[in-house]
């Protein structure tokens, strides 16, 4: 029986079922008024109205989803946390329908009519940077009709992610194995790569992952309409808003200019050499005749450190003593009891993430195994934790969540410090290093390099759509066959399964073009700690700076304010030359130079 201290308390967000029935009528009533402002936004009086009813449909919202999320991701076996969510999703389609007049109103306005009313209306000026953002669109914003006629279209944009969380989680079904030893496994997604870091026989690993992915191949056709289907709601949405790509009509919102992308994939597709040579580095070490992809997860150096959740909560606090007491002070509130939910379990979801802003105080979701790794992972969410106490702490309502553009930056930026904290601590043994050192080197792999990979996989599937090319498990499975050799020099056709690693990947299906943006946060976040853990001026109080900037400004600007110019090639092209020295280091302690 888990202790209840390392279980969600979701009580914050709602003491009682009845509290959330409570605001989900409070929705559909917001929704049944906002159409009776349709054309009289240009009174100030029904504009200050319309926008106080904005900003607590926005409160609400985020306290729905908070709620029906969570609860719901605790376990996807259960109809009524999905029919919870359902709820919440249709009022907030409703939501958007009933809305849609209003940015053309706004526009009708005019820039100048609109930054009058906030400068005489002081308490609506949290809106100042959601109108900027409105008029920066302004040539992508239909007519009143067109949107409304858009807005009812709403909900099948996001069939192909619910299709996907159907077969993927609510209807997934476990693989079982026999291992070279007699012993019968189960393989899922949550527990496979702990599988494959224990297994030391190659015929084993090659029969977990093939558990594993077949569940995938027997569904292959199914993932590919599902697909196609996803990018059928995005060509049809970057057609009605005159977009020039799918890709465009992805970063517009943020004013992500499209050479961002195009760089940060031009850099690590150009610059793979380092990653090839490590696991051409890793296969000698290892012993293999080929280093499989599913390889990527054995250790170089054998290790039996294991630690509960307890140490490594007290591992994660010891490494940022350094940092003032503000940030330590969040960091343990980001983590305290009730805030965590801790350890896995029958139907929970996979991986970890972390929860909150907009009013709601920031929750943590894993899937804790003791190991290192989780120490990690730990520190990773407690990063975005800390960022939205330090967001909400800042910012008014409507500026406080941040974009995902800027999401990945302070929760990478803790593990580069738990990392170096690990690697100073003067009690490591050769073999400690070689971990830690590889720990590195897979964190650069999978969050640079990996991330970049699908990156690619998505543009390049978008051209396709664009061009009106057959899209099916082949075209997809082929792109992905490219790629791999491309980046790690790997023929993934000599792995049973392996070209279908697009149906394996979530968020290709729930948040299209949002993989790059791992990579770019990770060069950014490696920049900024490079500054902050060299002593320069000011490093760390420019970094405190982006985390309590939260969604006040687009996160280009944000970002350079911070010391980082992601418009320039040179901060990917740094994560390249890290690479290159770390697996020079590694060769060294293993021998191979």
């Amino acid at each position: 029986m888990i202790d209840k201290k390392y279980q969600w308390d979701l009580s914050f967000i709602y003491k009682d079922e009845a509290s959330f029935d409570a605001d989900l009528e409070r929705i559909k009533a917001i929704a049944k008024e906002l159409p009776s402002y349709e054309g009289h936004l240009s009174d100030e009086e029904k504009l200050a109205s319309y926008l106080r009813l904005e900003k607590e449909a926005e409160l609400i919202l985020n306290r729905l989803y908070s709620y029906a999320g969570g609860i719901a991701d605790l376990d996807r076996r259960k109809v009524e946390s999905g029919a919870r969510e359902a709820k919440v999703e249709s009022a907030l389609q409703e939501l958007i329908r009933a809305s849609s007049f209003a940015d053309p109103e706004y526009l009708k306005l005019g820039k100048e009519k609109i930054e009058s009313f906030l400068k005489t209306h002081p308490e609506f000026q949290e809106f100042d940077f959601s109108f900027r953002k409105l008029f920066d669109q302004a040539s992508h914003v239909l007519s009143g009709d067109k949107e409304a006629l858009l807005a009812n279209f709403g909900p099948l944009s996001s069939v192909g992610g619910d299709l996907y969380s159907n077969l993927s989680v609510s209807d997934y079904k476990a693989g079982k194995c026999t291992l070279s030893d007699g012993r019968e496994v189960s393989v899922n997604v949550s527990n496979w790569t702990t599988l494959m870091r224990t297994l030391e026989k190659a015929e084993d690993r090659q029969l977990v992952f093939e558990t594993l992915y077949r569940y995938f191949d027997d569904r292959k056709n199914s993932y590919a309409v599902i697909y196609k289907a996803g990018l059928d709601a995005q060509l049809a949405s970057m057609r009605s808003r005159g977009y020039s790509s799918i890709l465009e009509s992805h970063l517009d919102g943020n004013k992500i200019p499209t050479s961002v992308y195009l760089s940060l994939v031009k850099a690590a597709h150009e610059g793979s050499a380092p990653l090839k040579e490590y696991y051409e580095v890793r296969r000698k070490a290892l012993g293999l005749t080929k280093h499989r992809s599913y390889d990527r997860f054995l250790a170089l150096a054998k290790t039996d450190k294991k630690l509960d959740y307890e140490e490594a909560r007290a591992l994660f606090y010891k490494s940022i003593e350094r940092f003032d007491s503000d940030f330590q002070s969040k960091a343990r509130q980001a983590t305290e009891y009730g805030k965590v939910d801790v350890y896995p379990g029958e139907g929970k979801r996979s991986g970890a993430y972390s929860s909150g802003g907009g009013g709601i105080l920031p929750h943590i979701l894993l899937n804790f195994q003791g190991t290192l790794e989780d120490a990690f992972t730990l520190a990773h969410e407690a990063g975005h934790s800390t960022h939205t106490l330090f967001s909400m702490e800042a910012q008014p309502i409507m500026k406080q969540n941040y974009t995902i553009f800027v999401a990945e930056i302070a929760s990478t930026f803790n593990e580069h410090n738990l990392l170096d904290y690990l690697l100073k601590s003067g009690t490591l043994s050769k073999e400690d290093k070689i971990a830690l050192l590889q720990k590195e080197l897979d964190e650069i792999a999978a969050t640079f390099y990996r991330q970049t990979l699908f990156a690619e996989y998505e543009l390049e599937a978008s051209r396709l759509e664009e061009k009106g090319e057959p899209i099916n498990y082949e075209v997809l499975s082929s792109i992905m066959v490219k790629l791999y050799k491309d980046y790690y020099g790997i023929d993934i056709t000599e792995e049973v399964y392996k070209p279908l690693v697009w149906c394996y990947i979530p968020h290709l299906y729930y948040t299209p073009f949002y993989v790059y943006q791992y990579a770019t946060s990770f060069a950014t976040s490696l920049e900024l700690y490079r500054r902050v853990n060299e002593g320069v001026e000011g490093a760390f109080e420019r970094y405190k700076g982006l985390l309590k900037s939260g969604g006040s400004d687009y996160p280009i600007e944000q970002v350079k304010a911070a010391g980082v110019d992601l418009t320039s090639e040179e901060p990917f092209l740094a994560v390249v030359r890290r690479m290159d020295y770390l697996v020079g280091e590694l060769k060294k302690l293993l021998g191979q130079e």
